[in-house]
């Protein structure tokens, strides 16, 4: 039999540990949630981390790609900006051009006028003294006419007589000189046609060439190649050819520019093919620059021999051939040498064929009369000098050598050829186009030829001839002596070689001249 007592306890000892278990078991729980969401809310604390990580990295990268399109937006803008402002100068430089024109035509054209009133006032003035001395005249007949009334029949004959005589004598005077100049317009009407005939007979366009000349390249960043890593190549290329290389904004394009011709082309030849091949370094800039020297020294010697087949002449020397070659990268007042020389040569050839000469050797003759230009800044004297002394070492025929030495001297009746050599040489510079200077410019150097030698002490007067290769100087007689001429003419010289930057040479001729003059009566 149970004792309720012991049963209610040991129920109150169940029930409480039941509520002890029952606690614990909750505590547990709690305890065991409490910690899954710790780690859940880490979990997502690092997912958050990572999100926001991720989402600066995009906001970076979209943040450059933007910069870097606003960048290429703005180089864009500043290439139109800059286009344009290269667009707006040329114009303004054309219209300037025309300004220009408009001014010196308007200048000529007050200048015309203002001859045109000079010229028009002198005939006036003329007019005036021609009526003066037809006044004169009549007066003079008149007081005849006094005199006749009052004379006999044998004075009056004697005096008619008289005055036929004077008439017939003054007639026969006018009709000698008309003779005279007749005879002088024929002849130099025939020598007229004869130059006109020749030069017909061989017109050659002749090409200018400047300091300068350009090589494209395909794209901007192969001037960055050119130039190199810090102006490596460029530094070297410039070294290795002598040459001056210019880059500058100007789009596609690369100038070489230097004085002589011929390194110029063999630079030009040598950047042109380094372009080409795409290696550019120093190595490969001497290797490509030996190549090109080859290629033009070629060139010069095949130059030469085809200016010898065009002038139909047996092969000279082979050192006067490549002289003659060199000339091709030449020009005088802008003016390839070469084709100035080729049109001498027939010029002179055709001439000589008019009047009987040898039109071979005058072909000769005017072909290497500017031999000694292809050589003249390599060695002292001028090319007159240079040249014939190169065809005398080379065997060429003594009236080669004249015509080289003297084309620029007076006329030598002694060898026909100089002459006819000079003669062609100044049809072949003087022909419209074939020189390119200015009428300005050219009246402005002679002008200033003659005003220096004006300033020389003793000089009455001075006159620039042979387009400015020839000074003529007249100074007082009475004034100077011979001696004191020679010192004049020095000091011309010394004047001008200071004062003035002029191509070849200038031949200062000081004239001093004493007349006397009487009448046999």
């Amino acid at each position: 039999m149970f004792d309720p007592i012991t049963t209610i306890a040991a129920l109150l000892c169940v029930a409480l540990l039941s509520g002890a278990g029952v606690f614990f078991g909750v505590q547990y729980l709690n305890k065991v949630r409490k910690k899954d969401a710790e780690t859940e809310a880490k979990a997502i604390i690092d997912r958050a981390m990572q999100d926001a990580e991720n989402y600066r990295r995009e906001t970076e990268l979209a943040l450059k790609e933007t910069s870097m399109k606003q960048k290429e937006e703005i180089e864009k803008e500043k290439r139109s900006i800059r286009q344009s402002q290269s667009d707006k100068e040329r114009q303004l430089d054309k219209r300037q051009g025309i300004l220009d024109q408009q001014a010196d035509d308007l200048r000529k054209q007050e200048r015309s006028v203002q001859d045109s009133k000079k010229a028009l006032a002198k005939r006036v003035e003329e007019q005036a003294k021609l009526e003066e001395k037809l006044k004169e005249k009549i007066e003079a007949q008149e007081r005849a006419l006094y005199e006749v009334l009052n004379l006999t029949k044998e004075e009056a004959s004697e005096r008619l007589l008289a005055k036929l005589d004077r008439e017939l004598t003054e007639e026969e005077g006018a009709i000698i000189k008309r003779h005279e100049k007749r005879i002088a317009e024929t002849c130099e009407e025939n020598a007229r046609n004869m130059l006109l005939l020749s030069l017909q007979r061989y017109a050659a366009s002749h090409t200018a060439e400047a300091t300068t000349c350009t090589v494209d390249i395909p794209n901007d960043d192969m001037k960055g190649r050119v130039i190199g890593r810090e102006g490596r190549n460029i530094r070297a290329f410039e070294r290795v050819t002598g040459v001056d290389v210019i880059i500058d904004d100007t789009p596609g394009v690369v100038i070489v520019s230097a004085f002589d011709a011929i390194r110029r082309e063999t630079a030009r030849l040598t950047l042109t093919r380094l372009i080409a091949d795409g290696r550019i370094h120093p190595s490969r800039i001497e290797e490509i620059y030996e190549q090109a020297k080859i290629d033009i020294s070629s060139f010069i010697q095949r130059a030469g021999e085809e200016a010898c087949q065009e002038a139909d002449l047996p092969r000279p020397h082979e050192r006067v051939v490549n002289f003659l070659g060199r000339l091709y990268f030449r020009t005088s007042y802008s003016q390839n040498v070469l084709r100035h020389s080729l049109e001498v040569a027939f010029i002179a050839g055709a001439i000589a064929g008019e009047i009987g000469l040898n039109e071979r050797l005058a072909r000769r003759c005017g072909l290497l009369h500017d031999l000694g230009k292809a050589a003249d800044h390599e060695l002292e004297g001028g090319h007159p000098k240079i040249g014939a002394d190169i065809l005398k070492r080379y065997g060429e025929p003594f009236e080669v050598v004249q015509a080289a030495l003297n084309h620029h001297e007076d006329p030598r009746l002694a060898n026909p050829y100089t002459t006819l050599v000079a003669a062609a040489d100044a049809c072949s510079a003087s022909r419209p186009g074939a020189r390119r200077e200015t009428l300005e410019h050219y009246v402005k150097r002679m002008e200033d030829l003659e005003k220096i030698a004006k300033e020389i002490p003793h000089v009455e007067q001075a006159y620039a001839v042979q387009a400015g290769r020839e000074m003529r100087v007249i100074v007082n007689p009475q004034l100077t002596t011979d001696e004191s001429a020679a010192k004049i003419c020095h000091d011309i010289v010394g004047e001008l070689t200071k004062r003035l930057q002029f191509p070849g040479e200038i031949k200062v001729t000081v004239i001093r001249e004493s007349r006397t003059t009487d009448v046999a009566k």
